[in-house]
């Protein structure tokens, strides 16, 4: 597996697709850099050359796009700004509710974790009142 900038990149695929398995890299900036430094895009990366390898490191640390652990720093601070100042959307990332208006009372369940449940109430209702609860049928 070629490794670019700490990442192993999958080998039986594309150059083109293999380059956005690094954070920060999509399609377009992937086609974008291939074509600057003249690379096939539908070239395998197990068919790289270490010279091709090294110009694609070196156009990806010289290019100024913000990628990997920086990106991720970025991404994190600019989260916790977002907290530090006590605005709506820390507030919302604080909770672990969705930040951007979508609706959560029904939905939002990757944001809200597992749903708890509604339960028996009536159960809960007859232990809270200090009557038996309801024997099961047998």
């Amino acid at each position: 597996m070629p490794r670019i900038l700490g990442v192993d990149i999958p080998k039986e695929k594309k150059i083109e697709i293999s380059l956005t398995y690094l954070y920060g890299i999509g399609r377009v900036s992937s086609n974008k850099l291939l074509k600057e430094i003249n690379i096939d895009p539908n070239k395998r990366a197990k068919d790289l050359s270490e010279e091709e390898v090294a110009r694609i490191t070196n156009a990806l640390q010289k290019g100024g796009l913000k990628i990997e652990g920086d990106l991720r720093r970025d991404i994190a601070q600019n989260i916790k700004r977002l907290m530090d100042i006590g605005s709506y959307r820390g507030s919302r990332h604080k909770k672990g509710l969705p930040v951007r208006g979508q609706r959560t009372r029904t939905n939002a369940r990757t944001r809200k974790g597992p749903s708890r449940g509604k339960g028996n109430s009536s159960v809960v209702k007859k232990i809270e009142s200090g009557k038996p609860a309801a024997k099961p049928a047998k």
